[in-house]
């Protein structure tokens, strides 16, 4: 059975956990909660700080969740998430989506946010996430597409961004235009019944902006992206500051816009 090969390209730098502590089920995992059950087993598979986790804990008041995430650190986060929302149906574990410590048809629901383009065998995965679901239940996954990513003004920098951040994300063995892949993965993995929707985020008003773009140009120089970057030789100090730079020039544009579009699948098993 595979195991995890790949390099988080993140890491876990307060510019990054500011960004996933954004994320609710309404924002992140829209395309699921119609077929979310009250009474459903879920597995949320690279949980971080639970505020997706918590949500689809409250959604099933008479179900159990499972938030899991190969950081330990991190869980400290989500479990303090959970316990200040009072609930008692979700508990948070280590774990590694390639080698799922849980038996076969374990849970209704195996649930994966911005995962898949990070680990180093998303196909291997997801034949793991279906090996733990149970029949007639459902794996869904939702991955930006970097590729994909646009925005308004035009910055000759922010295309420079763009190109680096894919060679940085493939170095470390991930998939940064994981979106547009994600069912064509589902197939070859042996998912048979696949629903594939799209959705994005827009950064629009200048509060969006701002809190957009102060996490872009913090986390092009502080997190282990920017190390990477440079241990890599993919980019110098320099060359990050001049990105981190044209992020908040961006971010005070009137007009300035970017948009992250996401793919999305429903796979029943």
């Amino acid at each position: 059975m595979a195991h995890e090969t790949a390099v988080y390209t993140h890491g876990h730098h307060d510019s990054v956990l500011r960004s996933h502590r954004a994320r609710t089920a309404a924002n992140s995992a829209a395309y699921l909660l119609p077929e979310l059950r009250p009474d459903a087993r879920v597995l949320d598979i690279g949980c971080g700080p639970g505020t997706i986790t918590a949500d689809l804990a409250a959604l099933a008041p008479r179900g159990s969740v499972t938030g899991l995430d190969a950081a330990e650190g991190v869980l400290e986060t989500a479990r303090a998430t959970a316990a200040e929302r009072g609930l008692p149906n979700v508990e948070f574990t280590v774990g590694d989506v390639h080698a799922l410590g849980f038996p076969d048809a374990s849970f209704d629901v195996v649930h994966a946010h911005q995962t898949l383009q990070h680990v180093g065998a998303p196909v291997a995965a997801l034949r793991e996430m279906r090996r733990v679901c149970a029949p007639g239940g459902l794996v869904a996954v939702r991955d930006a597409d970097y590729g994909g990513m646009f925005w308004y003004p035009d910055t000759p920098v922010l295309d420079e961004w763009q190109d680096l951040y894919r060679k940085v994300a493939r170095a470390n063995g991930g998939t940064p235009d994981a979106g547009r892949r994600l069912h064509a993965w589902a197939r070859e993995a042996g998912f048979t019944d696949v629903a594939l929707t799209t959705s994005t985020w827009t950064f629009s008003s200048p509060e969006e902006r701002a809190w957009w773009s102060d996490l872009w140009a913090e986390r092009t120089v502080a997190s282990s992206y920017a190390g990477i970057a440079v241990a890599g030789g993919l980019a110098s100090r320099e060359d990050l500051e001049r990105i981190s730079t044209a992020w908040r020039t961006w971010g005070e544009q009137e007009d300035g816009w970017f948009t992250v579009v996401h793919g999305e699948i429903l796979c029943r098993v």
